[in-house]
């Protein structure tokens, strides 16, 4: 397996207490795979990203427990020159908000040669040229004669395409997309998505999609993993999901989504909203908002994710689910 993260924990001390933002998360990718990491804001998704890539900001935060594993050596047992050298040469992030992530001063052509002239040790010229390469291959217009453009002279599309381009630059094995189609219209999101499955194809790298939107997800990702309140509730093959999801959190966000066979019916919701982490609730986490809740959701320990059979008693395509009623939502 290219990248592993097992039961990775990370803390942040706050005033209101200790967050666990990260509590116990397990996921896995190999090369030419696509998973989608789903689930409302603040279930932990990003901060999981930014423990792989080793920038949380610390303090707060802190990681208490768990591995992570690239070609099976721990991530975190590397020196910070180690992950220095595998940050954006192995492993690459493309981050939400382009405008913030992109120096506002330097060019976008400076921006990617800085990529070459840092890891490659390239002249000004040749990473010049380079850029120029790379801007072409996100498709940006016209891009040897906007190299020396700035980021606020580029749409929301083109500057996240030219993040998109920044992380392929050293072809990493790995690239972690968080959130790469936020506040883009829909035409836009269909672009940078085809995009990305696209040069994933091309390049044979592994791509993890950090987002809450499912539909987004529905034709790129080869699995997906769910996550509540800083846990997987869920792991899935994408089409086995969408078919018969096996939590009622994943069928709660499947049920939100606007289907044209529903013209004219109220939009379902999540009733509540997600809890604060410095509170979260016993038992299982989502038992305040879930319709199916009893009492042993509410007194039990939190439920572990278990293995999911289908209705003849066989595997269901190797998933897993935290719930203790699985098989009602399953077999809905």
């Amino acid at each position: 397996m290219l990248l592993e993260v097992q039961d990775l924990r990370v803390e942040f001390d706050t005033r209101d207490g200790v967050v666990r933002a990260v509590d116990g998360v397990s996921y896995a990718v190999d090369a030419g795979e696509t998973l989608a990491v789903l689930g409302e804001s603040g279930s932990g998704k990003s901060v999981t990203a930014q423990a792989v890539m080793g920038i949380l900001d610390s303090p707060p935060a802190r990681i208490t427990g768990g591995r992570i594993l690239f070609r099976g050596e721990d991530v975190l047992a590397m020196s910070e020159e180690q992950r220095r050298r595998i940050r954006g040469d192995k492993i690459a992030m493309i981050f939400q908000d382009a405008l913030s992530a992109l120096n506002p001063v330097l060019s976008v052509g400076f921006q990617l040669g800085e990529m070459f002239r840092v890891h490659r040790g390239m002249s000004r010229r040749d990473a010049r040229a380079r850029a120029v390469e790379l801007m072409d291959r996100v498709r940006i217009p016209a891009a040897r004669e906007r190299v020396d453009d700035y980021p606020h002279q580029f749409s929301g599309g083109m500057r996240q395409r030219i993040m998109i381009a920044m992380a392929l630059a050293l072809e990493p094995d790995v690239i972690i997309a968080d959130e790469p189609t936020t506040a883009l219209d829909v035409t836009v999101q269909a672009q940078v998505m085809d995009l990305l499955a696209e040069l994933r194809r091309d390049l044979g790298m592994a791509l993890v999609l950090i987002t809450h939107d499912l539909g987004v997800v529905a034709g790129v990702a080869d699995k997906i993993a769910v996550m509540y309140a800083g846990r997987i509730v869920e792991n899935a093959p994408v089409h086995e999901l969408y078919k018969r999801p096996a939590h009622p959190y994943t069928r709660g966000l499947l049920d939100s989504i606007p289907r044209l066979d529903h013209k004219g019916r109220e939009l379902y919701a999540i009733k509540g909203l997600p809890p604060t982490l410095t509170a979260i609730p016993a038992g299982c986490a989502f038992n305040p908002r879930c319709p199916a809740a009893r009492e042993m959701c509410r007194e039990d320990p939190v439920p572990p994710l278990v293995r999911v059979t289908g209705p003849e008693g066989g595997q269901g395509g190797g998933r897993t689910s935290a719930c203790h009623f699985w098989k009602e939502t399953f077999g809905a």
